[in-house]
């Protein structure tokens, strides 16, 4: 079942983010955090896929494992971040190829070292036009099951001079083929809700599923911040600050995110993605919080 089927049941989704390992003791922390998040019963986990081709090979290396020794569904992230488009129709000529069948299509960031974003001079410039390629290749292939993910903006939507921007973007991605979207980290429930308002309203109707990440370090915090552009609340900094070791650190953190979360599901979010740093304490703690799964016994 793909995730846009998933979606389509009216059930609340649970689903992780990963990123590909870069060392031996890496792979071994992912694969003891897949088993742990594997015993929460998600419907899908993402794998990102880094700038440059950096973690290509690992990338579907995790979406192989995920698949064939979890049975967990993957959704595989594309981005349009210096490959020529010929490079990045065979990366999906190889997911598809393995069974794959939910995307995620992403502009990309900038690769590390560089300030502004470019596409390549054979590339794609915008995360549309993955879009519409992602369906031109499954077409050809003869693959019409493809369930297609992009990214959205709450907290660029709020601010009053970029909402119609953020808008017209996500209209787009719609327009190309996109199933569904799943917003980039925010902290304010009326972010959140004010995007799908003025969405809807403007006849954007794909899954709004939001983004949720349990924080469970200052370090971290202020990291997170600096990677995504999106401030952390002073008030988790100071919950963060004052814990007095790591195991109240976690569970201020998860707090937070607990009570963001809820307020979301009360809201009629489709579910909630939770980003794990690839760790899984903090995520499966989150989930025992919430009315979406519980860890088995």
């Amino acid at each position: 079942m793909t995730i846009r089927e998933l979606l389509s049941a009216h059930s609340p989704t649970l689903s992780y983010e990963l990123f590909p390992p870069r060392t031996p003791a890496a792979e071994s922390t992912l694969e003891a955090t897949m088993r742990m998040l594997a015993s929460t019963d998600p419907d899908f986990i993402s794998i990102t896929y880094g700038a440059s081709g950096t973690t290509r090979s690992t990338s579907r290396g995790v979406v192989q494992r995920l698949a064939e020794s979890h049975t967990i569904p993957p959704l595989a992230h594309l981005t349009c971040v210096d490959q020529s488009r010929d490079e990045v129709i065979q990366v999906i000529e190889e997911y598809l190829g393995e069974g794959v069948r939910d995307f995620l299509a992403l502009r990309g960031d900038p690769p590390q070292g560089q300030t502004d974003w470019s596409p390549h001079p054979d590339g794609l410039r915008y995360a549309y036009e993955l879009v519409t390629l992602l369906r031109e290749v499954a077409a050809t292939h003869g693959v019409d099951n493809l369930s297609i993910g992009v990214a959205a903006f709450p907290t660029q939507h709020a601010l009053p001079q970029w909402r119609q921007q953020a808008l017209d973007v996500l209209r787009s991605k719609q327009d190309a083929g996109a199933d569904f979207a799943i917003t980039q980290v925010f902290y304010d429930l009326q972010q959140y809700c004010g995007l799908v308002d003025d969405a809807r309203e403007q006849g954007i109707t794909l899954p709004i599923i939001p983004e949720v990440m349990p924080l469970s370090t200052a370090k971290r915090a202020h990291r997170a911040a600096q990677i995504t552009g999106v401030p952390t609340p002073a008030e988790l900094i100071a919950d963060l600050e004052a814990a007095e070791d790591d195991d109240a650190a976690r569970a201020a953190g998860v707090a937070h995110a607990a009570r963001l979360s809820r307020d979301l599901l009360d809201a009629g979010a489709p579910g909630i993605h939770v980003i794990t740093f690839n760790k899984h304490d903090a995520a499966v703690d989150l989930v025992d919080e919430l009315p979406l799964r519980k860890t088995q016994s």
